[in-house]
């Protein structure tokens, strides 16, 4: 007991001590260390794997948290901040969609290490999931110090990347939260440095966005917004609004655009407030699918009824060119429906052009073959280039609103007189947007622009009202 006591693991009485005995408890001695010693490694291991981020080297997200909330209880001052940095690349998921999982796992790389660059080493720097990362600062003085260091962050990651021979263009959004200023909770403030993120990219993408309080009351709308959307098809809660589109004259409609409408809460929303976040969400595939067979169904009702050669335009999403089957599936709607294919108009923005250049000729190319219209919608409001009239395989450019709104401006005027005359030149019909009086029609007749909708005609109508008053 003595021995036991002493520290001994095992031990030999003087008067038993032999030789073939001692190796025995010498080998076995041994035997147990050399155990401790991989049971020690394992558990270092373990430990290791629970706490790392295997793709990138860095700290994982069970790692991030404990590691933050370490800090939080250590802020040794009160007059120092913690400023927690959040960010993930935009359109990361056009990346895995295009070029495959293992080209984004390398970018992701990439990125991490160029991040890592940049720091002073005395950061916590983690990888919490996909395409989102997060740092920790601690002992910040001002907040000037944590916007170097996030500007430092942009600038690593906005640029073009080359993985394995393919050039991809890449930028982030960046959310900060501070403590103790925004909470002293580490959990608040990572939800509040994601709000602050989601913010960044409201703004434009490649942004650095400060959490503030009033973003607060606008994500808790957007999350309603995202939580409901996922069912509201199931519900049967979206309806389509249809704008008439009349020829030059303005005597006869001649085809819709086909707009559409969410009934949420008794309250009819807008595109606007939910069709980014059904992008993000993925929902906008499903969505988009539901517009195309309703528009066209709706339409050829209508055509068959009425004896009419009605067109349908319909709005196509960016994140929607990335859909393989689609293609397919519009074939499909157009045999289901016995539709022309001539009569209808996929119109697409010039954004979405440009964020998939390669893609959007390859579909647009596909459309062209079934024999559908092209539109780019929106010309006048953003970019612009003449140079995507040549490279895109576009049949009608619809002039942007804005322009009609203040057409009799000199300088506007002579800008409308302009695209018109080129857009004449380049054998492109004209669709005007957001006529809303007769000078603005006047002018479209005078321009020979070959369709007009605006509130001057009509504004979206649901499907009663076009069959009571326009039809």
């Amino acid at each position: 007991m003595e021995c036991i006591r002493a520290g001994a693991q095992d031990f030999l009485l003087k008067s038993e001590v032999t030789e073939s005995r001692l190796q025995r408890v010498i080998l076995q001695s041994q035997a147990r260390f050399e155990l401790e010693q991989k049971l020690q490694n394992s558990y270092q291991e373990a430990k290791k794997l629970a706490e790392l981020d295997v793709l990138t080297g860095l700290a994982n997200r069970y790692a991030f948290e404990e590691a933050l909330s370490l800090n939080i209880t250590q802020q040794p001052r009160h007059d120092e901040k913690l400023a927690l940095i959040l960010f993930d690349l935009d359109n990361f998921k056009y990346v895995n969609d295009t070029h495959g999982h293992n080209i984004g796992d390398q970018l992701l790389k990439q990125v991490a290490n160029s991040v890592r660059a940049c720091l002073r080493g005395n950061e916590i720097f983690a990888r919490l999931g996909g395409d989102e990362f997060a740092i920790i600062l601690n002992n910040l003085r001002t907040l000037d110090n944590a916007t170097r260091v996030t500007k430092r962050i942009l600038n690593s990651i906005d640029k073009t990347c080359n993985v394995a021979g393919i050039d991809i263009k890449i930028s982030a959004s960046i959310g900060i939260a501070i403590y103790p200023d925004n909470s002293v909770n580490g959990q608040e403030l990572l939800k509040y440095a994601d709000i602050a993120m989601y913010r960044a990219k409201k703004l434009g993408r490649n942004q650095i966005c400060y959490f503030a309080e009033e973003m607060q009351a606008k994500f808790i709308e957007r999350y309603q917004i995202e939580a409901n959307l996922l069912g509201a098809l199931k519900r049967n809660e979206f309806v389509l609004h249809y704008q008439p589109v009349y020829p030059t004259d303005g005597k006869q409609v001649i085809g819709f655009e086909a707009l559409i409408r969410w009934n949420f809460q008794n309250t009819l929303l807008f595109p606007d407030s939910f069709i980014e976040i059904a992008e993000c969400s993925r929902v906008i595939f499903e969505l988009g699918r539901w517009v195309i067979t309703q528009a066209i169904a709706q339409v050829a009702y209508w055509n068959a009824k009425h004896n009419k050669t009605l067109s349908v335009s319909i709005n196509l999403s960016a994140l929607q060119l990335s859909d393989s089957s689609l293609i397919d599936f519009i074939k499909t709607v157009i045999d289901t429906y016995q539709f022309p294919a001539r009569l209808i108009e996929f119109e697409l923005t010039e954004t979405a052009l440009l964020e998939h250049d390669n893609q959007s000729i390859a579909f647009m190319s596909e459309l062209n073959k079934l024999g559908c219209r092209i539109a780019l919608d929106d010309f006048g409001s953003g970019f612009s280039s003449v140079a995507h009239l040549q490279n895109f395989p576009i049949d009608t450019v619809k002039l942007d609103q804005s322009l009609m709104f203040v057409c009799h401006e000199t300088k506007t005027l002579a800008l409308i007189k302009g695209l018109a005359a080129m857009l004449h030149s380049l054998d492109l019909n004209i669709v005007a947007e957001g006529i809303e009086n007769t000078e603005s029609m006047l002018l479209c007749q005078q321009l020979n622009i070959q369709r007009m909708q605006g509130y001057y005609f009509s504004k979206p109508l649901d499907v009663k009202t076009i069959e009571a008053k326009v039809l």
